[in-house]
Formats: C-alpha cells, structure tokens, sequence
C-alpha cells in the first residue's frame, strides 16, 4: 500500500516534511521490518523518522516499531554508466569507425546515438562534470589530480556542496559502485592513510574496484578493493585488469541481486582502456591483427572512417573535414618502410585493446540481461572522457613514462628494441599521433585540445526499453557530460538535494537529455544553449550552434616550453558556425567580427561564473609544482619497519633536488640480499638494494638507460651504514614561479658509502625532471609491482637482512636574490616578446 492510504498519521510517523509529499511511496505496514520507503530528496540523509510504537513499563504492554528502508521510487532504474578512456569520435563501429564494438552496437540498437555530447578534452576533469553534474572548473577539476594547483577551480577536490550521483542514489536507496579507473582522488590523497572523503568511498560509492590515477599497467596495476590494495595478477600470469574488473563487476552484480533481487542498483563503469599503456591480451592482438584494418596508413584510414560515418547518417553528408595536417604529421607515404611497419604494430595494439574492453563491457551488460533485468536498467555508454590521446607524439612511444619526462620523439630504430614485445607487460606503451588524428575523424586535433572538436566531441549510446520509443535513433542536440546527473535524476523521479549533511548544496549545471528519449523529440532544439570549454590555455565557447575557438598554439606532446603568460588575450579566435559546419572546418571569424567580440565576453562571463580564472596554459610545470601532500614542509623521513603502497603523490620526491639516504642495517650469517628502498618500477624509478650481498644504488632512466652505482664486495656479516647522497647541480622547482624550467632535469653527482667510506661515485649529465612511473609505489623492505632492473632481480625481492632504521633526508634548492634578479628578467623578456 502506498502513503495516502495512511493519511496524516503516517506523514507524522515518518518526519517528512516536503512540498512534494504527495511523491512518497511507502509499501509494507509502517513499523513492520518489511516497510519501506523512498524519501523527498531534499535533505540528504533523510532525517530520522520519528517512533512509531508504543512504550509502556513492560515489553508486553509496548508495541514495537522499524524504520522503513529507503528505496528510490518504484519505476526508477537500475543505472549502468559506461565510460571509456582516451577515445575519439572515430573508434567505436557503432560511429563508423574500423574498430569492432559490439557491445556500443548492442546499446545504440536498442536505444539511441548521440552524435553531439562534448567533454573537457581531459580525464579528470570530463570526470569529476560527469559524476557531479556541474562544470569541471566548479567541481575542483581544471586539470588532472596531478596538475593540481592551489586555486577553487583547480585543486582537485570536489567540494562537499557538490554531492556526486553516487551519494544521491545512495541516499535514496541505491547499492552504488564504482570499478575502474578512479581519477579523482586528489594525488595528494591517495596513501592509505587518507583522508578517504575524497576516494569513492567519500564520494558515495559504496564499493570500489579499481585504480587511484591517470592510468595503469593493466598486467600489473595498482589496483584497490576499497581502501586495500590487492594482488590477483601475483598468481595468474596470464591476469589482466580489463577481464579482472568485468569479472569482479559481474560477481558483485550477481552477489547484490542474491542478496536482495529488488535493490536497485547504480554501476560507474570506467576502463582504463583506451588511455595509455595500450595493454590487449594475445588473443585480441591477434583478431585485429587478421583483419588487416591499418596496412595502408592513417590518411587512407580516416578516409575510411569519414565514409562509414556518412553511410551509417552519424554525420551528415554535408560533412566538410580539415586538410591532413602535413605540417605536424608526416604523410603515410612519406614514411619509411621500418616506420611504417612500427605504426602498424602501434595501432594494431591500441585497436586491440579498445575492442578488447568494448567485449568484457558486453560481458557486463549480458549478466544485467542474464538476471532478467535489462529492461529495467538505464545504460549510458559514452565513448572517451576525451578525444583520442596524441601524447605519444609523432612517433609514438614504447613508454609513455618518457613523454611526461620530455623525451616526447623517440627515434624509431630505438623503439624498435620492443617491435616484438609491444603491448606486453614490457612495455607502457602509446601510438603515434598520426592515428589519434585518425581516430577523431571527422574532426581535428586531439585529447587535451579544449577549442577544437577532436578534443572535446564524443559520442554515446543510451538505451531503456520501453522508456525510449525510437530504437536505433539518432539525436543530433548539443549535450555535454555535466547533463548526465540531472538526466538521471529525472528518469529516476529523484530530486536533486538542497542540503547534503548540512551543508547547503550548489546548483546542478547541466540540462537534463532525457526528453530526446521519445521519437517526438527526435529533432527538438537542444535545451543545452550554451558552454564554456577550457584546457590549459586553449579555450572556447558554444553558444547556440556558434563556436568561438581558439587557434590551436601548442600541440599536446609539447608540453615543456615557455607557458603562454596571457592565455586570455594572447589568441587568435577563430568562429565557427555548427549547424551548417559539423566538422568545425570553416572559419569565419573575419566575416562575423562583432560575433566574434560578442562571444569573447560571453566566455569571460562564463569562465568568472564558472572559477576558471585565473588561466595557466602551463602543462608540464604543474605536475612538479608544490601540493600539499603529506610530505609538505618535511625534509627529513625515517622508517623502521617495510612498508609498500605509499603513492608517487603522497612520498618524498627526490626529483630536482639533494638528498641523502641511509640505511642501518644488520647483515646474518650467510649473506643478505633485498630492496630496501624504491620508488617507481619498470618504466622509471630508482631503487636502493642488496645485490649477492653487494650494496647497489640504480636509477632507472625512463628505461632507456640504467645507472648503477655499486659496492665492490659483499657486505661481511654484522652491522652495517651504506649511504647514497646526491648533490644536485640545478636550481629545482623555484624556476617555475617565474615561468621557467631551466632549474629541472639538471645533472647531479652520486656517491655511495659503506660505514662511512666511499665505493663508487657517478655523475648524472641528466637526471629525471618531472615524475616517476605514477602507478608504481614508494617501497620499503620489498618491492611490489614491476622492479626498476629486470637485470638485477624480480619483485617483490624482499630484504634478507635486519633493516634497522633507513633515514632519507632532502635538501632542495632555494633560489639566491640573484636568481630570482635572472628570472624575473628572463620572464619580462618572454611576456614583451609575445605582446
């Protein structure tokens, strides 16, 4: 029975006090352990209802009394929402790309295609809109967790006034998850000592399986249960994470419908695929392969793409794309035959990995249908949480470490060291931007490129049988991720909250898509008018169907020159018109002037509303900038016991800087051997260890070098110091301030000691300026994940000996009145020289 069968009693029973009272729904008797409700939305959690019952001085005199169970309204769906990583609007078969994807064709066939929903251009931030429903720069999210800087729009922290979907479906009755990558835990945030309000535990996701970051090696990834990091790959060679989190997704769909088949349930499903590493497993390598879909080069490609769009109508016909961009990216014929052999190999793998997830996806969606509840279940399917990555740069790269480093083109006689283990567990590897280009068809330009369409365009697939009358429809309306929250809200008949634990909740920002699920409306103007779009410095508006954009000054593989210092103003606008220019081909800015002015100062309206400024176009330099980990003002560090797992973003940074670290420790009868201490692994790092009883220190350079410095003899048995100081030669991370570089990546000298006495110095002409393999821990006493020299030994190399205490100490740089003289003028000439 439903609340107007108990009238006001009832109303008094459950202490609801909304306009909306009429909406609840009550089943079971009031006070039985059977009953339930839903809620007003309102306030979240719902208060307390008040006693029912009756209390007497004896039991037997008194009448028991239950609260209700929560539970969403009665036709409110079970939510599966799909989102894939670093994929253009080119990839998927369901929108005319080469690439097979079953799964996306299975969604679109019985619901709908979109053609025009739009994201960030980066990871993060498209995430932290999608979950919360408002802008990126609101949410915390102007760049990834690992670029973050102290200013609101910027920090990385979604805000407690900014409930996700996942707190208010939980709110509201919902067993909410979330499997994958999670790349909105703030870098700074992600130890195990926490805080945890900010992984998704705190972010109202009642289970989590996944990866903290931008990115994992899925043989071997970082990978949590919660709060706790496990290992399933340590006994199963053959394991990997994208089988791994649609196995763990389905056992906990199936454990959650055992368990109470009528609890709705709400899924946030995000492979690493297709980001970097492109990790497929042999069998998929092999199906792509055999299809031979990449021989004649990514120009013939997107040519291919760009028909099978207009056959399938995902386009219109009318579609004009921008020239191949030869200045940049070398022409298909214009490649030599090893090169062209090496980006075949590329692009082989990441098609592979892309169908690969698209399959286990499937797997996912067929255990929904398998427990009879598919046509209960609202499935959003979006394609990349941006356009597909460049960051490979022209050649590619067999790992993406380097990029992040600098190292941005490496020649392809060196690359082809791993020709034959491409795609493995050897390497982290990413495809030359020559195919992201492709991939983006019908637009241009790529992942990180806020102003043009191949950065921000994605596409989406979204079915509910029985609720969307048109299947296998197209709708064409603007639409940007910030629209799911409220669509779903409104399918679910669930009220965006007003308060979330007392604290008053800010505006949801986006516009509700669900009315383009009736045929109706299949061409209804699109209720989303305008958005703003910015990244790094490159920044655009829509409005209406117009586009102002800003020419593209920076490619995403350089990443480390001079910053603009006026991204505001130091542009060159371009103007499009959308709705006759669906490729944003045509520039007509000199045409349309007053536009174009007009638009200029609706964006600065946007970006003031939406904490956008201030604007930084700076990409490297905010991932060495300063963040308040806990390692801030520290400068000296002691452990006494092993420990792993400690994150990149949350351990002592030994990058640009002087450090000296010590270890005491006691080495038996027989000999000791071991890693006492490493931060990072295969791809870069160092590691400090015990080698046939031989002290060791090695850096790990980006895996194209190796620098050792070693002892010459075992340590004899007993008590022992082995010291490795470092003196480093530049000015660090102080450069930064003053838009400058030159103090990261300097040489420095190494020096190593057993009980006081020297035994091997070394100079570094180079030495790593800005990150470590970012899934790989800060260990000490073992070695967990993938070792820094495969050479030496294998993980987890645990020391023999009796670590005693091991002691590291930091001395950074500090910039003299005479540096800073220098770089304020070095930073006056680059401003005078773009004005």
């Amino acid at each position: 029975m439903f609340l107007k069968s108990f009238g006001a009693l009832a109303i008094a029973l459950l202490g609801i006090v909304s306009p909306a009272l009429a909406q609840v729904e009550v089943t079971g008797d009031l006070g039985s352990p059977g009953a339930t409700t839903t809620i007003s939305g309102k306030q979240l959690p719902a208060p307390d209802p008040k006693f029912g019952g009756v209390i007497k001085d004896d039991a037997l005199q008194s009448k028991p009394w239950w609260a209700p169970r929560t539970v969403p309204p009665k036709e409110a769906p079970n939510v599966l929402l799909i989102i894939t990583d670093d994929a253009g609007f080119g990839v998927p078969s369901t929108f005319g790309g080469v690439i097979p994807t079953p799964a996306m064709d299975r969604v679109a066939k019985s619901g709908l295609r979109y053609n025009n929903i739009h994201s960030t251009a980066l990871c993060s931030p498209t995430r932290a809109a999608l979950i919360t429903g408002r802008n990126h720069h609101v949410a915390g999210f102007g760049v990834i967790s690992e670029q973050a800087t102290g200013f609101p729009g910027y920090n990385s922290i979604i805000g407690k006034d900014k409930a996700t979907i996942g707190r208010i479906l939980l709110d509201n009755g919902y067993a909410t998850s979330w499997f994958g990558k999670d790349h909105n835990t703030p870098a700074f945030a992600a130890s195990s000592v926490g805080p945890f309000d900010q992984w998704p535990s705190g972010l109202g996701f009642e289970y989590f399986y996944g990866f903290v970051g931008g990115d994992a090696n899925q043989w071997q990834p970082n990978l949590f249960r919660d709060h706790t990091q496990i290992y399933p790959f340590q006994d199963d060679p053959g394991w990997n994470l994208v089988t791994g989190m649609a196995d763990d997704a389905i056992d906990y769909l199936h454990r959650t419908n055992q368990t109470l088949p009528d609890k709705k349930f709400f899924v946030k499903y995000a492979p690493g695929a297709t980001h970097a590493p492109h990790h497929p497993t042999e069998e998929w390598v092999k199906k792509i392969h055999d299809m031979h879909l990449f021989d004649d080069g990514y120009e013939k490609l997107r040519e291919r793409i760009f028909e099978n769009q207009k056959k399938l109508g995902v386009i219109p016909a009318d579609t004009k794309m921008a020239p191949w961009p030869a200045d940049i990216l070398k022409p298909w014929d214009e490649l030599d035959a090893v090169t062209q052999k090496l980006f075949i190999k590329q692009v082989e793998i990441f098609a592979a990995y892309a169908a690969y997830s698209d399959h286990e996806i499937g797997r996912v969606i067929q255990a929904v249908d398998d427990m009879g509840k598919l046509d209960d279940t609202l499935i959003i399917y979006i394609n990349g949480d941006n356009g597909t990555s460049a960051e490979g740069g022209p050649l590619g790269t067999p790992n993406e470490v380097a990029f992040f480093n600098g190292v941005n083109e490496m020649p392809v006689d060196v690359q082809m060291k791993w020709y034959d283990v491409w795609g493995t567990e050897e390497t982290y590897n990413h495809m030359s931007a020559g195919w992201s280009w492709a991939f983006d068809t019908p637009f241009s330009w790529f992942k990180q490129n806020a102003s043009k369409l191949g950065g921000i365009r994605q596409n989406m697939a979204v079915s509910w049988p029985g609720h969307i009358d048109d299947p296998g429809g197209l709708r064409n309306q603007f639409m940007h991720v910030i629209d799911v929250v409220p669509t779903i809200l409104e399918v679910a008949g669930i009220a965006a909250p007003e308060t979330v634990d007392g604290i008053e909740q800010a505006p949801i920002e986006g516009t509700s898509f669900a009315y383009t699920f009736k045929k109706a409306n299949a061409q209804a103007p699109s209720e989303h008018k305008t958005q703003y779009f910015e990244m790094m410095g490159q920044w655009a508006l829509y409005h209406e169907g117009w586009l102002l954009s800003t020419k593209v000054n920076r490619a995403p593989w350089e990443a480390f020159g001079v910053a603009n210092p006026d991204p505001l103003n130091n542009q060159v606008l371009e103007l499009y018109d959308l709705t006759s220019d669906f490729a944003q081909s045509d520039n007509i800015a000199d045409e349309n002037p007053d536009r174009l002015a007009k638009m200029k100062e609706m964006f600065i309206s946007e970006a003031e509303k939406y904490q956008v400024f201030p604007l930084d176009a700076s990409v490297a330099a905010r991932v060495i900038a300063p963040r308040p980990n806990i390692t801030a003002g520290r400068s000296e560090f002691v452990y006494t016991r092993p420990m792993i797992g400690l994150p990149q973003g949350d351990s002592p940074l030994l990058l640009n800087t002087s450090y000296t670290i010590t270890a005491e420790i006691t080495v038996p009868e027989g000999g000791a051997e071991g890693m006492m201490l490493t931060s990072g692994g295969r791809f870069c790092g160092y590691g400090f260890y015990l080698l046939k009883g031989k002290p060791v220190f090695l850096w790990n350079m980006l895996d194209l070098e190796r620098i050792k410095w070693e002892g010459p003899e075992a340590l004899s048995p007993g008590k022992h110091v082995v010291e490795f100081d470092f003196k480093y030669d530049g000015l660090g991370v102080g450069t930064l301030v003053y838009n400058n570089m030159s103090g990261l990546g300097r040489p420095g000298t190494g020096t190593l000691k057993v009980d006081g006495k020297v035994v091997d110095t070394k100079q570094m002409k180079k030495t790593i300026p800005m990150i470590l393999q970012w899934d790989e821990s800060f260990d000490i006493g073992s070695d967990s994940l993938t070792g820094v020299n495969d050479a030496d030994y294998q993980p987890p190399f645990a020391f023999t000996g009796g670590l005693d205490k091991l002691t590291l100490k930091i001395d950074r740089p500090h910039l003299t009145p005479a540096d800073i003289k220098t770089l304020e003028e070095g930073m006056k000439k680059v401003e005078a020289g773009r004005e």
